[in-house]
């Protein structure tokens, strides 16, 4: 330990004497910037603003890992450590700070939140992450420029912010930049510039498009202001000139006109598109299906789960896409009643307190953002909810939550991110039992620790069917963020690559898939002879 306070000690007094033209005030200033986290934050509302859905999950990421780091630094390491600051007098004058620190000098706050927040952002954007990375290594290295840290307490601090950074992987997964890689390519129409392109354009829905990704594309003033962005029928009249738009504005009907454009790609041969949410899109894919049709999804609504697990986030993509005739087959989900109603779903079905979730989520979201207000809403649901009984394959279960994927969600839990691909035949049925005491504190308190799939109150299997009747308490369901309301009995099941969506190409490895599809539907079917149920109060095997 000697030893290695004495080269600390060398290479701090080899730092301070260090002369780097125009670096002094500088540095100086650069390390004030980051007091209290100010630098980050500003950081984050930025790569928000312009960064579209990456940015914000960029951003997010980024605040979460830097509160880590900051806990962990100033509340349990630097009072244990309690090492004092460095001598300022081989330090010049002009590096030191206004106002001196008070804290212990083990290990640098200031590293550890640049440290966090700058892996957070690369964890998600590799773009982002090279902008951010240069300026937190200088405000780590102003720490010392500065004299205010030995270079070990700037290490320590990196390694406590990167560690906090790849902590949050383990509740929240970063979304694979490629996903999807393993999906077989499905035929659809190459339509150069668009021409056979009808695509509806709900313009109720609330874009989630990166205003900026339109610059210059717009009309200019010809004063050096920025052009105005785009209307989302506009960046599509920009990127496929020649595809016929169907726009929905105030008062017109939903499912007639996304009827008529459905009608309308099948009649000239061509392939239907949409601009909107997962609501949109759900109405969408079920036209296409019916008509035999390839759907081109624009993603403009506040969430984007389809889109983005299909690998479109950005309209360019699509385009690309449509213009080379690139797609690849998914699956649909489908809740059939017992009066013959089908709800086709293409991300999720749930019953219990799950609908009543989307309801509070719609009404603040306007107010709040999509992430704060799904946060209230679910604190507002736990406080309320009621189990749900329901019999699941002919057993009665209560719970307090079901939620079907349509397909493999990652992580497991109750926050699922996204799916490594769409196509896999079977649905990924999630339980939480009501059952047992304290259930809900109980699951909570799992989710925090990261011990979720240990839990007896939580339960998850992939499946390739379920039947659910006998229905108590349960007066509403949702699918792909609609909310219907409860019905007698449903069997939900899939619909195998019922859907051909336009999809930038990919490699992909169809036997794999294939086999592991089979060899899952027939386990689950002898499991179903014996009336095992999915997650029947524990994880599955």
């Amino acid at each position: 330990m000697g030893v290695l306070l004495e080269w600390d000690q060398r290479l701090f007094t080899r730092v301070a004497a260090v002369r780097v033209p125009g670096a002094d005030p500088a540095l100086r200033r650069l390390s004030h910037a980051a007091n209290h986290g100010r630098l980050w934050l500003g950081t984050a509302a930025g790569i928000s603003l312009v960064g579209g859905p990456t940015g914000r999950r960029a951003a997010l990421r980024g605040l979460g890992s830097l509160a880590l780091a900051s806990f962990t630094v100033n509340t349990l390491v630097k009072w244990s450590a309690r090492r004092p600051r460095p001598l300022l007098a081989g330090v010049p004058t002009i590096r030191h700070l206004a106002r001196q620190p008070h804290t212990t000098s083990f290990p640098s706050g200031h590293s550890a939140s640049a440290a966090a927040f700058a892996t957070a952002v690369v964890l998600e954007s590799t773009r982002y992450g090279a902008l951010v990375a240069p300026v937190a290594a200088a405000v780590a290295f102003s720490r010392v420029y500065v004299g205010v840290h030995y270079p070990g307490d700037v290490l320590a601090g990196v390694a406590i912010g990167a560690g906090a950074a790849a902590l949050t992987c383990r509740w929240w997964p970063p979304r694979p930049v490629v996903p999807e890689r393993e999906r077989p390519a499905a035929r659809a129409p190459a339509l150069p510039l668009g021409k056979g392109l009808v695509v509806f354009v709900n313009n109720r829905a609330s874009v989630d498009g990166d205003p900026s990704s339109s610059a210059g594309t717009g009309t200019g003033t010809g004063t050096g202001a920025p052009a105005a962005p785009l209307s989302p029928a506009g960046r599509l009249r920009a990127l496929l000139p020649e595809a016929e738009l169907i726009e929905r504005g105030p008062g017109d009907d939903f499912a007639e006109l996304l009827a008529a454009a459905a009608d309308r790609a099948a009649e000239i041969g061509g392939a239907l598109g949409v601009c909107g949410g997962d609501g949109s899109a759900n109405a969408a894919a079920r036209a296409a299906a019916e008509r035999g049709l390839a759907l081109a999804v624009f993603p403009g609504g506040a969430l984007n789960q389809f889109a983005l697990d299909v690998g479109v986030p950005e309209f360019e993509d699509t385009a690309v896409a449509v213009a080379g005739g690139a797609a690849v087959s998914v699956d649909i989900g489908v809740a059939r009643s017992a009066a013959g109603q089908d709800m086709p779903f293409l991300n999720t079905f749930s019953i219990g307190p799950y609908p009543e979730l989307i309801r509070i989520r719609k009404e603040l979201e306007p107010r709040w953002g999509a992430g704060p207000a799904a946060a209230v809403a679910l604190v507002r649901v736990l406080g309320t909810a009621r189990p749900v009984e329901v019999n699941v394959n002919g057993r009665p279960r209560r719970l307090w939550l079901l939620l079907a994927g349509n397909g493999r969600y990652v992580p497991d839990g109750l926050a699922p991110a996204f799916r490594p691909r769409l196509d896999d035949g079977l649905l990924d049925v999630r339980l939480v039992d009501a059952d047992h005491r304290l259930a809900r504190t109980r699951l909570v308190a799992s989710s925090v620790l990261g011990t979720l799939g240990h839990s007896r109150v939580y339960g998850a299997e992939r499946v390739p069917w379920v039947e659910l009747d006998g229905f108590l308490g349960a007066d509403t369901l949702a699918y792909d963020g609609e909310v219907h309301p409860g019905v007698v009995g449903l069997r939900l099941e899939k619909e195998y690559r019922a859907l051909v969506v336009y999809r930038p190409a990919r490699p992909g490895n169809e036997l794999r898939l294939e086999a592991r599809r089979v060899a899952a539907t027939a386990r689950y079917r002898r499991r179903v002879r014996g009336r095992r149920l999915p997650a029947d109060g524990g994880p599955s095997a």
